[in-house]
C-alpha cells in the first residue's frame, strides 16, 4: 500500500551516538545516525514507483528477508515476483522517521494515496552500515476513512545513545514475529492473525523503556 515524493523537504543531519566507553566503532559513529538517510530513501522509493512501477520499486528496494501483509505476512521476494505493476501507482509521503542509535535501522511512517482512496503505510529500513544501501525489511498499511494531515515539518527522532536495553520483547501473541535493529535501540512487532487483523508497533529506546512510537492496528474485516 503506497504514497508520493514531496515537492520539496528539508533534510537534518542528526548527530549520532557514541558507545558507553567514547571511542566509535561500527555500529555507533559519530556520522552514522543520519535521520535524513531514512527520508531520502523513503523518497527515492516512491519517485521509483511513479517512474518504473509500483511493483517493480518494491522488488527492487526489498532486502532478501523483507515482509509485507496481503493481509497474512508474506516474503516479498515471492510475493512480489510476477507481480504486474498497476496502470497506476500509489503516491506516499512521510511524515515521520524513528532511528536506532546506530542508525543502521529506521522506521518511516506516513501516508499514501491513489485516486479517491488514501491511507498510511509504515516502512523498516535496515542500512549497510559498511556500504550505506538502504533496503527496506518490512512494509505495511491500510486504507483510512480520514485522511492523514500532513505536518509542517517531517518529525525526527533518535534513540537515545550510551545505554541499551537488557531484553527485548519475545512474540508471544499468535501470528507475531519480533525485529530487532543491532544495537537493540529499535525494534518493531507485527502481529498478522487468522481473522485477518493485525498491528505493528514500533519501539525506540527512550534510556530507560522501550517506547512505542508507532503502533498501527487493522481489525478484522467487517469490525
Amino acid at each position: 500500500m503506497r504514497r508520493l515524493l514531496l515537492p520539496a523537504l528539508a533534510l537534518f543531519l542528526v548527530a549520532g551516538c557514541t558507545s558507553p566507553s567514547g571511542r566509535g566503532d561500527l555500529y555507533n559513529r559519530p556520522l552514522a545516525a543520519n535521520p535524513s538517510a531514512f527520508i531520502a530513501a523513503e523518497l527515492a522509493f516512491a519517485r521509483l514507483a511513479r517512474d518504473k512501477g509500483q511493483w517493480t520499486a518494491f522488488r527492487e528496494t526489498a532486502a532478501d528477508d523483507a515482509v509485507m501483509f496481503m493481509p497474512q505476512r508474506v516474503l516479498a521476494r515471492d510475493w512480489l515476483k510476477a507481480k504486474p505493476d498497476p496502470a497506476q501507482a500509489v503516491s506516499w509521503q512521510p511524515h515521520a522517521v524513528y532511528v536506532s542509535c546506530d542508525g543502521n535501522s529506521g522506521a518511516t511512517t506516513g501516508a499514501w494515496q491513489k485516486g479517491p482512496t488514501f491511507g498510511y503505510f509504515t516502512t523498516i529500513w535496515r542500512r549497510d552500515p559498511r556500504k550505506g544501501e538502504m533496503r527496506w525489511v518490512l512494509d505495511h498499511g491500510a486504507e483510512l476513512t480520514t485522511p492523514r494531515e500532513a505536518p509542517d515539518f517531517i518529525e525526527s527522532k533518535q534513540a537515545v545513545c550510551g545505554s541499551r536495553p537488557d531484553a527485548v520483547a519475545t512474540a508471544a501473541d499468535e501470528g507475531a514475529a519480533v525485529g530487532l535493529s543491532d544495537d537493540r535501540t529499535l525494534s518493531w512487532t507485527s502481529i498478522a492473525r487468522s481473522d485477518g487483523s493485525r498491528r505493528v508497533t514500533v519501539r525506540m529506546w527512550d534510556g530507560s523503556a522501550m517506547t512505542a512510537v508507532i503502533d498501527d492496528r487493522v481489525p478484522a474485516p467487517g469490525q
